[in-house]
């Protein structure tokens, strides 16, 4: 087992741009970053993506930026992010990316508050949300864009990258472990967001943990789908930070909703998706199949056949029979499948960010799809357990190496170690608040242990829902259950305060068409099927087999079916298509009140 100390001694005096300096030392050839052009892809080196951060940071550097500055960032995933974002930390400051959703409004809170100096967007879209606020921004002197069409950038990426390059063993020296490699903030659901402070030490030791976890002779070179929002720590730290100190290959994909198609074009070694993404996934199989029920039949029995082969060859107790069966139905089931989604070439698959219904993991990994779930959040700079190899459905994994987790009296999840922030950004008490004087980190989830430390996390200490009768609730449970009715794509429990449970849950646009065909409703739209009363049967009946393995006070009761998917980065969902539940609330206050009126 690793230890804290270890990893302290990893990466000591270590900073980004000094993994960055070293990889490119290494392997100066290796594709670094590829962006779409047109039908094919610009790739750049490592040798010559640290030639175009060095010759930005020049530009960073003549345009005023230095040491200690702050940069606000506002771009898609491109190939120019990873030069911007590098460039700044040679020239010692702090590059913060915010959500390319931002109002004007949200765009002045988190300009102002962590004062930077200067805002670099991507196009005149997301220039013309910073127009309405520039006056209230005074610290804002500099204002820069990739395509300045259209604009009033008074700075360009073609600018910057016009000046003769820095030295980069010399640049790479400005940072200290103990500055600020980034700031991140929070979604804002329980409030204003919160700037989380990373220094370079905790990204080193990020870097560190994970490449221990991942236990592998040389990841060098892997493939993955940078999709996420780089505001976001799971997209910094899976490709950006990744791809700096251990040489991953990132492929820009700009569009979220395009990560499907571009996965079956790259072919990624490894990919992290949210949960949502490998629903959807997952519903495209099961839609396709159903036109053939004999061959989706087929296709169900060889993925409960492989299901228990698939736990037991994840900790190598597998037997030559399981090895022979497994193969047999790999080739027969499930390998078109893989080579279909794109996920044939999988080193790793990973799920986090939110929770994944145990069901629909073991469902992946049957199909031999090397997938796992891991648990953190931006204040551990990302991740706290998992298990990358020894997988158990429905548990997020032992601590990452090094790291100490342990639980508080009242169950909550707590950790120590370099993976802990340096504190909220001007706001003191709410550090106290998180940071506890023993340095554990309160994540504020209330989690389970088993034998083997691997954690199981029951839901958010605030979102538990008391019933009226006094009875607390998880309701992430309840919701993952509710998903695996076929009709259900999205589901958010409901029932604090309430006489009893009840929930809104949201038609699948993959499964319901399919369903709707089979059973002589095609034709109508998703609103027309919400209302049908096959439709409503069909759910309260898979209602009826989800909640059976919850008591009587718990289950669902009664559920109200919405037609219109609920959208990420958005009043509903966040960028990583966690519930915001205070917006769920009030959209569909009216539709709350149906289910609850006697």
């Amino acid at each position: 087992m690793t230890t804290s100390a270890e990893i302290d001694a990893a990466v000591a005096g270590r900073t980004a741009p000094t993994y960055f300096r070293d990889t490119v030392a290494r392997i100066p050839d290796r594709v670094a970053v590829r962006g779409k052009v047109g039908d094919g892809w610009q790739e750049w080196t490592f040798a010559e993506l640290a030639d175009l951060a060095c010759r930005a940071a020049a530009g960073l550097a003549a345009a005023g930026v230095g040491p200690g500055d702050r940069i606000v960032v506002m771009m898609r995933n491109c190939p120019e992010f990873h030069v911007v974002d590098l460039a700044a930390l040679l020239v010692g400051a702090t590059p913060i990316s915010i959500y390319n959703s931002s109002s004007p409004d949200q765009i002045a809170y988190l300009v102002g508050h962590c004062g930077a100096t200067l805002a670099l967007v991507e196009d005149k879209s997301f220039a013309d949300r910073f127009a309405p606020v520039r006056g209230d921004l005074p610290h804002l002197t500099t204002m820069g864009a990739v395509h300045p069409e259209g604009t009033d950038a008074t700075l360009t990426y073609a600018e910057l990258i016009a000046h003769e390059p820095v030295d980069l063993a010399e640049a790479s020296t400005i940072c200290t472990p103990d500055d600020l490699a980034t700031i991140i903030y929070t979604s804002g659901t329980t409030g204003p967001p919160k700037g989380v402070m990373l220094s370079h030490s905790n990204v080193a030791w990020a870097g560190e943990s994970l490449r221990v976890a991942i236990d592998a002779d040389d990841s060098t070179g892997w493939r993955l789908v940078s999709y996420l929002p780089m505001a976001h720590i799971a997209e910094r730290i899976t490709s950006h930070y990744s791809m700096m100190m251990l040489g991953y290959e990132i492929s820009c994909c700009p569009e979220p909703g395009a990560v499907a198609q571009f996965a079956r074009e790259v072919r990624p070694q490894l990919m992290f998706g949210v949960p949502r993404v490998w629903e959807k996934m997952n519903a495209g199989v099961t839609a396709a199949l159903a036109a053939d029920p004999e061959k989706a039949r087929q296709f169900a029995d060889a993925v409960a056949a492989a299901r228990p082969i698939a736990d037991r060859r994840a900790f190598g107790t597998d037997t030559e029979e399981d090895r022979a069966t497994w193969d047999l139905l790999d080739q027969a089931a499930f390998q078109g499948i893989r080579q279909l989604l794109g996920l044939d070439d999988l080193k790793l698959a990973i799920s986090g960010a939110a929770p994944i219904p145990a069901d629909l993991l073991g469902w992946y990994r049957a199909i031999g799809v090397p997938m796992s779930e891991i648990y953190g959040m931006s204040e551990s700079t990302g991740p706290l357990t998992w298990a990358p190899y020894r997988v158990k459905p429905g548990r997020v994994g032992p601590a990452v190496p090094g790291l100490e987790v342990a639980r508080a009296e009242d169950g909550e999840v707590v950790c120590r170690g370099g993976l802990v922030f340096q504190g909220y950004l001007n706001q003191p008490d709410a550090t106290a608040e998180a940071i506890d004087p023993d340095g554990w980190l309160h994540t504020g989830d209330i989690g389970e242990i088993d034998d083997d430390g691997y954690y199981r996390i029951v839901d958010r200490k605030k979102e538990l829902i008391i019933t009226a009768g006094g009875k607390n609730i998880s309701p992430a449970n309840l919701e993952a259950a509710l998903k695996s009715i076929p009709l259900v794509g999205q589901a958010c429990a409901i029932g604090d305060q309430r006489p009893f449970v009840a929930a809104l849950v949201v038609l699948d646009p993959d499964e319901a068409p399919v369903w709707a065909k089979q059973h002589g409703l095609e034709g109508l739209t998703l609103a027309e099927l919400a209302n049908q009363p096959d439709v409503l049967a069909a759910i309260d009946e898979g209602l009826a087999t989800a909640m059976a393995g919850f008591n009587n006070a718990e289950r669902v009761k009664k559920v109200k079916v919405l037609a219109d998917e609920w959208l990420p980065d958005s009043e509903l969902l966040t960028p990583t298509s966690k519930l915001k539940r205070r917006g769920i609330h009030a959209t569909f206050a009216a539709e709350i009140e149906q289910l609850y009126a006697r």
